[in-house]
């Protein structure tokens, strides 16, 4: 990760750049890896779940650090770069919204996706729903995401066959940013993204906030208010430890940075 325009919030170094900025480094990065001219880049999301599943646990945190860029999934990462630093995030980059981004671009540009995760319910229907939604877009693969370790070699096999540029990982923290830190080197694709439960919201099984709600970092409420048997428990452990990371371990100067 390029140091120079990263800045530390909540102990995370998070990329300084617009959602704008991530799609021309996405066509960028994929260009590049047809020539075989470079590995596949690490694009990891960081909001306060990731901040607090970091100060735990030791691999997802070594995982995190590996990315080529991690971006601000969360509106908390943007405001505290903002009210504690000099180098504030310029937006918001919820990858979300992200996935229709990439894809209108992609679409133009002649880049190619695999979808990785989800349930096979919903990766086939997220396929056909992007499918109608951007007819140029070429989906060259997917598959669910219920498998073990051994499986790994033979998907990056079938990953490698279908001439993927973008290769999405909705597998859920922290097991997607481990499959991409472990398979890097096996991939020739572009770009490993994670993306969580993005196919979900994609078919509508998860469901957006209202924008103001998304705008002033309250997303979280709504998910917790759609979904409570399943977030409750995440929210009231990870919240009170992201925001004590937020306050505590944001500076302009990512650690390790010169003087």
């Amino acid at each position: 990760m390029d140091s120079s325009n990263t800045v530390l919030v909540g102990g995370v170094a998070t990329s300084r750049v617009s959602r704008k900025d991530m799609a021309d480094l996405m066509l960028r990065d994929c260009l590049a890896a047809r020539s075989g001219a470079s590995k596949p880049k690490l694009v990891f999301d960081v909001n306060g779940h990731a901040l607090a599943l970091a100060f735990w646990n030791r691999d997802f945190r070594g995982d995190l650090a590996a990315g080529d860029l991690v971006h601000a999934d969360g509106q908390a990462i943007v405001a505290a770069s903002r009210l504690l630093t000099s180098a504030p995030i310029p937006e918001r980059s919820a990858t979300t919204d992200f996935f229709h981004d990439a894809a209108s671009l992609a679409g133009r540009a002649g880049l190619r996706f695999f979808l990785l995760g989800a349930t096979e319910e919903v990766n086939a229907l997220c396929e056909a729903k992007m499918r109608a939604l951007y007819p140029d877009l070429q989906i060259v693969g997917r598959r669910n995401g219920y498998f073990s370790r051994s499986d790994e070699a033979a998907i990056c096999e079938s990953i490698n066959a279908s001439g993927a540029d973008v290769v999405w990982v909705g597998l859920g923290k922290p097991n997607e940013q481990a499959f991409c830190v472990r398979n890097k080197n096996l991939l020739k694709a572009g770009w490993l993204i994670t993306c969580g439960g993005c196919f979900n919201y994609v078919v509508g099984s998860y469901s957006r906030a209202p924008q103001w709600m998304q705008s002033s970092g309250l997303e979280w409420l709504h998910r917790l208010a759609t979904n409570p048997r399943k977030l409750f428990w995440r929210y009231l452990t990870t919240n009170p430890v992201a925001i004590f990371l937020l306050l505590t371990q944001t500076s302009s100067r990512p650690r390790g940075a010169g003087a």
